[in-house]
């Protein structure tokens, strides 16, 4: 009666690390401001997910099994959101603003992965997948949240240096535009994926 802690690490890694919303948002926060200044916005964005583990091990999966139109509701409302903000990515450009525009802070973190299709997925995913019956709640919840935790405080970060980087190289060229509207794609294609693809 426990967690499969190896095979879960394994499974978040691979799910952290990989595009989706969340990461789409830390690169685009990376390219516009720059990786220090998004440093609060990436500190939010890793704290948030706890705000969606702790309900969800707590008893938020029965409440998925008696209204499963809630949290049908949720996943689109989510996913418009997402794309609303790709949106806006999508005509942002990095120009010489880093300096003078003001980056998306704390607080802004924190809502991404509760209003996340993916974050969602990948954590009721852990709970049914990785916990065995019988292990105690608080000991599942924990042990989800603090590997979790893990993933994104070494993973979100790249993503933020690697939208730095990026926008170091393309920032006021002609291929600008073309940056963002890849990432501003990548994030929808991401959340059309966790929604009909069934991946997570």
């Amino acid at each position: 009666m426990s967690v499969a802690i190896t095979s879960f690490a394994v499974f978040a890694a691979s799910q952290v690390g990989t595009p989706g919303p969340a990461n789409m948002a830390l690169m685009a926060t990376g390219a516009r401001f720059g990786f220090r200044a998004a440093l609060p916005f990436v500190a939010g964005v890793a704290l948030g997910k706890q705000l969606v583990i702790w309900p969800v091990g707590f008893g938020l999966m029965e409440l998925a099994d008696r209204a499963p139109w809630i949290f049908e509701a949720l996943k689109y409302a989510s996913a418009a959101y997402i794309i609303w903000l790709a949106w806006k990515v999508a005509n942002m450009r990095l120009g010489t603003g880093r300096e003078t525009s003001t980056p998306p802070g704390f607080a802004a973190g924190l809502i991404v992965h509760p209003l996340n299709p993916k974050a969602w997925a990948m954590i009721v995913g852990g709970f049914t997948a990785f916990v065995a019956p019988g292990t105690p709640t608080l000991e599942a919840t924990l042990t989800i949240a603090l590997i979790l935790l893990g993933c994104q405080v070494f993973l979100h970060p790249l993503w933020t240096l690697a939208g730095d980087a990026i926008a170091r190289t393309v920032a006021g060229t002609a291929y600008e535009p073309y940056l963002m509207w890849s990432l501003a794609a990548l994030t929808v294609a991401s959340v059309l994926f966790v929604l009909f693809g069934g991946g997570t």
